[in-house]
Parts: structure tokens; sequence; C-alpha cells
């Protein structure tokens, strides 16, 4: 087992998205008895190693996907702009179009919000929503992630970051665009009743995975998997 680079420039080699194609990588932590959070944020499961990470893996990135909730529990705001001087845009999944539209992450960010919306949203807070960000329909009632992750790479961005949460993670594992998970392994127990990192119906079938890297840091574990074709 290695210890996690602690040079930014290392860390993004280890993990290099493929040099060709359209790749989602979904970037999640968890605790040893598998809670996706505490006290109803992930941070609270954190560390340096896993900051570190997280700023590295956006920094690879040409977009950040997350979902409204996480966007609201977490209290995201823009992506701030990485050692390169660029920042992703950040799409948003949201069937209902219940977010601040005010808030920075739609007034402050480096490069325009992307709303991944349906074509059943509220037409009011559909057109509220178009003033501030650039609206994409993935899909008719319910988000199709085949379609989102279309129309994200007929925009150019190829190298799709997820961040979550467990709904959107679930939806895009059942959608069968979802290519590595790296996953942060973090050595708390949590007990209680919080989510995994997937919630949802369970998949049509289990998503074989295979272990891409392993590194660790203070406890922590950094585990990358890849999906088995």
């Amino acid at each position: 087992m290695r210890p996690l680079p602690t040079d930014p420039t290392e860390l993004q080699k280890a993990y290099a998205y493929p040099p060709e194609g359209v790749w989602l990588r979904a970037n999640m932590i968890a605790s040893l008895d598998g809670a996706a959070w505490v006290d109803g944020r992930s941070g609270g499961l954190g560390s340096p190693g896993d900051r570190r990470l997280f700023a590295a893996l956006r920094a690879m990135a040409d977009v950040v996907i997350v979902g409204a909730g996480t966007v609201r529990a977490e209290g995201y705001g823009p992506v701030r702009p990485g050692p390169q001087g660029q920042a992703p845009p950040l799409a948003i999944v949201s069937r209902r179009l219940d977010l601040d539209l005010d808030s920075p992450v739609f007034t402050e960010p480096k490069a325009r919000t992307v709303l991944l919306t349906v074509q059943a949203a509220p037409p009011e807070r559909l057109r509220a929503a178009e003033r501030v960000a650039e609206v994409i329909m993935a899909g008719e009632d319910g988000i199709d992630f085949s379609r989102a992750v279309r129309e994200l790479a007929a925009r150019g961005h190829r190298r799709l970051l997820c961040e979550g949460g467990p709904a959107v993670l679930a939806r895009a594992a059942a959608d069968g665009v979802l290519d590595e998970l790296c996953l942060t392994l973090s050595p708390m127990l949590v007990a209680g009743d919080p989510s995994r990192i997937l919630a949802g119906p369970p998949l049509p079938r289990p998503l074989r995975m295979r272990p891409a890297s392993v590194y660790e840091e203070d406890g922590f574990l950094f585990l990358r998997y890849r999906r088995v074709r």
C-alpha cells in the first residue's frame, strides 16, 4: 500500500483520466460502517488528504456533477480555480429546480453553472433558471444520465466528475454511465441511519468494479475502482 501523494502534480498523475473518450468518475467518502455522512454532511468524515484529493480531482475535470440536495446540504459555492487557473463549471442535477438562484453558485462562478433538469420542471422555475444558468434537458420526468452525459460531451466536457449525492450516483450507476469510483474510506464508525454512497432502487444488475489503486494516509484509505467491461 502506497502513501497518498502530497504533491498536487503527482496526485493528478496518479489519478489521470484516460487520454481519450468520455469518462464519468465519482468521488465519494464513507465511514467503516458505510455511512455517507455524519451530522448531515460528508465533510465530517474527511481529512486533509481527502480534501487534497477532492481538489486534485476537481482540477482535472471538465465539469463537476452534483445533485441539488448535496448543493443545499453541503453549502456549495462556485468551483474555485485550480493550479492552472481553470475552474470547471458545476452541473447541478435538479428535477424541480428548487434552488436559490441568487446564491453565489449562480452569481459568482468563473464558468457558467449548468442545470441538468427535465421537461416536467415547473415552467416558472425553468424560465428563472435560464436567466442564470445553462439549462440542459436530460429527460422527460426523470433524469436520464445517458442523455446527460451525451449532452455534456457535446459541449466539450469529456472528463466528468460526479460528487453525489447518493441518489444521483445511484441513478448514474443504474443508467450504465459510471466508469470509475474514487472512494475514501474514513476510519470512523457512525451508526444511526445515514445513507450509503448509493441510495435508490436496486440496480438492474450489480455493477462489477475492479481495483485500480489504493493509497493510505493517517488511517484513511483512498480506493479507486474501475468498471469491468
